[in-house]
């Protein structure tokens, strides 16, 4: 199978109309949201940092099966997965080993294309000290805690068209998943509260290596698309393109914003286009420049390596740039395996951990591990029944985190029962509730981040039901102490 590119397509997004029954919880929660979207204006200005840090999502396009890319490896439960998963079921004694440092003490195994990522768990070239990955367990889109009697109830308001690709996207970059219309990403409100305060220039703090995205745009910032050769300029189509037709086309371009306009709206747009192309030119001329020849040999020959090499050249150019607090969105397409889930999945794990353990080398090698936190997000994760030769369209997920920041070698949240009808299942074949909401996962990062907690409400709207902004802990504990605030 081919390398899997990285189709991100923004899809069209429905109007918002409260789904949940609960109608007056819904609509409470829904004025609650829109209450705290507005207070960006009065976010309290923030004295700058000294460090540099960098938040690196990684989104699977699709809904990556993730349990069976972390499988409960000890006897009693791998049969209850057996059962449940029947012809899908990895053997267990084909599971890599994690050998858990703490967590919830139980014995897990990753799917056997993930070396990479179990050595990242284990102990980076065995060291034990460097522990760098961890997952997090059963973690999904909720606007408040849910039990599977009050989702069969419909006691409490639920996130808006679940097991949908669009809205679940959209929820998971947003974290609003009351089904509002919501224009702005968590990383991109984030950029609102902490940008003008914390980097020294105007050049955006979100970058994105996979197109545009919801993730990454605020209600005041926004973010800046890159290719993994660097910036589109007028200069060529990428970097070292000198061919005929793009210098003809560009000097047109060019000719026409080197003119000055009588009418201010045209004049306006040109001035607005020529600063972008002066961006977009001052980061080529950086990116094209920055040596990383003594770790490229780290990243596979694969487009999802050369998505990781640009990404660790970004986090290498942040003081260059002006960049104290920096978020990069990097995609990956295609687990959406309804068919051939074994056959598909396990090539694109492959892909994935090799692009990811480079990565992750690479920043040790540079010195950035401890500035550095990288995580997964998909759509959901799947059904545990097979639906013949596939999985179907599910809830409560599987993701990882990984970094210095990161103690690593621990499963976080509560690993769900995988019998089907269990209490952690809808009832639809094992669709998992989650027990982790994606405010508690982004939270603990956005704490890290340097987001105070006056400005999480703003960020993350539906928080407050799950964690105290203001707590002396984590909402999960990922994190090493003396790494947040």
């Amino acid at each position: 199978m081919k390398d899997q590119q990285s189709p991100f397509h923004r899809p069209n997004r429905r109007q918002f109309l409260g789904q949940s029954a609960c109608a007056a919880l819904g609509n409470l929660s829904i004025l609650n949201t829109l209450l705290n979207l507005k207070l960006a204006g009065s976010a309290a200005a923030q004295s700058a940092p000294t460090d540099y840090r960098t938040l690196v999502c990684v989104f699977l396009h699709g809904g990556n099966d993730s349990f069976n890319w972390l499988v409960p490896r000890d006897a009693a439960r791998h049969a209850v997965y057996t059962t449940t998963r029947d012809n899908l079921a990895l053997g267990l004694n084909t599971l890599r080993p994690l050998t858990q440092s703490g967590g919830d003490g139980q014995e897990y195994g990753l799917h056997p294309n993930c070396p990479g990522l179990q050595e990242m768990f284990n102990g980076l070239g065995g060291d034990t000290a460097k522990r760098r990955a961890a997952w997090i367990s059963n973690v999904g889109t909720l606007i408040a805690p849910v039990t599977k009697a009050q989702y069969l109830a419909e006691t409490m308001p639920l996130p808006r068209a679940l097991f949908s690709h669009s809205d679940q996207i959209d929820q998971w970059q947003t974290s609003v998943p009351q089904g509002m219309t919501q224009l702005s990403g968590w990383a991109g409100r984030a950029a609102d509260v902490l940008h003008a305060s914390s980097n020294a220039t105007n050049f955006s703090m979100n970058l994105s290596l996979a197109g545009n995205n919801l993730l990454q745009v605020g209600n005041q910032t926004s973010q800046f698309v890159v290719t993994d050769q660097g910036a589109l300029t007028f200069t060529g189509s990428y970097i070292g393109d000198t061919s005929h037709f793009h210098r003809i086309k560009n000097s047109a371009h060019r000719s026409i914003l080197s003119q000055q306009y009588s009418n201010l709206v045209q004049e306006s747009f040109s001035g607005l286009t020529r600063s972008s192309i002066e961006l977009q030119e001052f980061f080529l001329q950086k990116f094209s420049t920055y040596d990383d020849s003594a770790v490229a040999g780290m990243f596979p020959n694969s487009y999802m390596g050369s998505q990781f090499r640009a990404a660790a050249k970004m986090i290498g150019l942040r003081q260059a740039l002006g960049l104290h607090r920096q978020t990069l969105f990097i995609g990956f397409g295609g687990w959406d395996h309804h068919t051939e889930l074994l056959d598909s999945q396990a090539p694109m794990l492959s892909v994935l951990d090799a692009g990811l353990a480079g990565f992750q080398r690479a920043l040790d090698a540079m010195g950035l591990q401890d500035s550095v936190i990288s995580f997964t997000s998909s759509d959901f994760s799947r059904t545990l029944r097979s639906n013949g030769r596939g999985t179907d369209h599910a809830w409560g997920a599987n993701a990882l985190v990984m970094g210095g920041p990161v103690q690593g070698g621990r499963i976080y949240g509560t690993f769900p029962n995988l019998a089907i009808d269990s209490n952690n299942d809808t009832g639809y074949g094992g669709r998992m509730i989650p027990t982790t909401s994606v405010d508690q996962f982004v939270g603990e990062m956005l704490r890290w981040f340097g987001v105070k907690a006056s400005d999480m409400p703003y960020v993350l709207p539906n928080l407050g039901n799950f964690y105290n902004a203001s707590s002396s802990t984590l909402p999960i504990g990922f994190l090493k102490p003396g790494t947040w605030s």
